[in-house]
């Protein structure tokens, strides 16, 4: 049932480093059942995307709002993009 599915774009700012910010995304995604990936930007920011079928990416969109105790989430923006099935898993981006 593809036509349910969608792909969100976020990023939030605030007190995400150093907290287990990404570790606790990547979890929270995985136990939801969404596909994609998290990483870092900056020193300050952390950025994701999310596939999955719209329930799953709302709830997955507040748990990033949310983030783990440790963490303070300032500001977040989402934007939705093209759902385009690229993702297999969820994964943490260590490239940046």
């Amino acid at each position: 049932m593809m036509e349910n599915n969608v792909r969100v774009h976020i990023w939030v700012q605030g007190r995400v480093q150093g907290v287990g910010f990404r570790a606790f995304v990547a979890d929270s995604a995985q136990a939801i059942g969404v596909t994609g990936w998290v990483r870092n930007v900056g020193w300050d920011t952390v950025e994701a995307i999310a596939e999955g079928d719209q329930a799953r990416v709302d709830r997955f969109i507040q748990v990033v709002k949310t983030g783990p105790s440790a963490s303070r989430v300032d500001e977040s923006r989402q934007e939705e993009e093209t759902y385009r099935a690229e993702f297999t898993g969820f994964d943490i981006d260590f490239s940046r």
